[in-house]
């Protein structure tokens, strides 16, 4: 059983500044079969990567676990090689590549959960894992090796010469793994929680215990499983670090200079927050960090009367991701007339995120009194956000309150 990737820096639309992979394997049985292909850009790649194992003409079946373009893209350049190889998809995958490719004159086995495939020595069992994250996606479980073929679940983008996570861990870090895992489901699932809730419980009643996992991007698992599972169980109900994420924009710095008092305040009241200009951060980066937390403050300028468009683009992405239980408040200053802090309320609550007010909203550059009230409203929702139940503890000892802004 053979992994076959590639590798490139942009994914799923957004950044990804440690690369990412294209995985696809390769289970060398009685009747050879490919499980996923990946994006087109790498078809040449992992078409040379079989050679160097089987003649392409040889391959017997071939897995779709998901139809994404970053997946299934180059299937055609596998069918061109073994065009009497049998597909196993889901009904609506096959639909989906139907819009892709003109599919008739491939064979197809559609599959449903519970659904076996016999190859020799080996069985592949599927389960239907819809809306994680397309409507046709599935995994595939091979028994006899204890490996889970699991698609975009329990990926990562990263790229490196490990392709397990403890010899990932041994060349970097399992924090930085573990980071990784958190920005993957931030941006790509979150806004399926329940259902990654339910799914990984279908493992369990369908005797899944793998020793492996193996997904579509990153590293393989099989040292760190239980806490994978762990991890992605705790982010689908919600919980987060009892911490904040200053996450602003700026246009003439009086917005940015009120993150300084803010951020002492909630300080002073043992609450952990870090801080991200939007026009300096990659948005992936920022939605981790506001998953991350349990609580977000969202500073914007008002620019003709609605929040800037950085901020604008943050909030609308945020809208699609459908985050729940997680608090927020707003802040930022105005020249000739206000309205962008108002503006991040209304469409906070069009997310249906709990609200903190009266956010805070200062004409020019914060007065010396100013500094004094952004001081309050930082200690203020610190103690709001520590009120919250189902929030992980960052241990920091309370500081005695600030004199400058006292």
């Amino acid at each position: 059983m053979e992994p076959l990737t590639g590798q490139c820096g942009i994914s799923h639309g957004y950044e990804t500044p440690h690369g990412t992979t294209y995985n696809n394997y390769l289970i060398k049985d009685d009747e050879t079969t490919l499980i996923d292909t990946v994006k087109y850009d790498f078809a040449h790649d992992t078409i040379n990567n079989i050679k160097r194992l089987v003649d392409p003409g040889k391959i017997k079946h071939v897995v779709i676990n998901h139809i994404e373009n970053d997946h299934a893209t180059s299937i055609d350049k596998i069918m061109a090689l073994t065009p009497n190889a049998v597909i196993h998809i889901t009904e609506r995958g096959k639909k989906g590549l139907d819009r892709f490719f003109d599919t008739s004159k491939w064979n197809f086995k559609l599959v449903k959960t519970g659904d076996t495939l016999k190859i020799g020595k080996r069985t592949l069992l599927f389960l239907e894992t819809p809306m994680l994250h397309w409507p046709d996606s599935m995994m595939t479980y091979c028994p006899e090796e204890k490996i889970l073929f699991s698609q975009d679940a329990f990926g990562q983008h990263l790229a490196s010469a490990g392709r397990f996570d403890d010899e990932y861990c041994a060349a970097e870090s399992l924090v930085e793994l573990e980071d990784a895992v958190v920005d993957y489901y931030a941006n790509i699932l979150m806004p399926f929680g329940k259902l990654i809730s339910e799914k990984i419980a279908d493992l369990g009643k369908l005797g899944i215990e793998p020793e492996i996992i193996a997904p579509d991007h990153g590293v393989m698992w099989r040292s760190h499983i239980p806490r994978v599972l762990d991890s992605y169980l705790g982010m689908a109900t919600g919980k987060a670090d009892l911490s904040v994420s200053i996450i602003y924009d700026t246009m003439w710095h009086s917005t940015e200079s009120m993150t300084v008092p803010i951020s002492q305040g909630l300080k002073d009241e043992g609450v952990d927050y870090k801080v991200l200009k939007l026009r300096a951060t990659p948005m992936n980066v920022v939605i981790k960090e506001f998953w991350k937390s349990r609580a977000t403050l969202v500073g914007t300028p008002t620019l003709n009367n609605i929040m800037f468009p950085s901020v604008a683009e943050f909030m609308t992405y945020l809208r699609g991701l459908r985050p729940k239980n997680r608090l927020i408040g707003a802040f930022g200053s105005f020249g000739w007339g206000g309205g962008g802090v108002r503006d991040v309320y209304t469409k906070a609550k069009e997310i249906g995120l709990e609200i903190h007010e009266p956010g805070i909203d200062l004409n020019f550059k914060p007065s010396a009194d100013d500094e004094v009230a952004c001081y309050e409203f930082g200690r203020n929702f610190a103690k709001k956000t520590e009120r919250i139940p189902c929030a992980i503890r960052v241990i920091r000892k309370r500081s005695a309150p600030c004199r400058r802004f006292r």
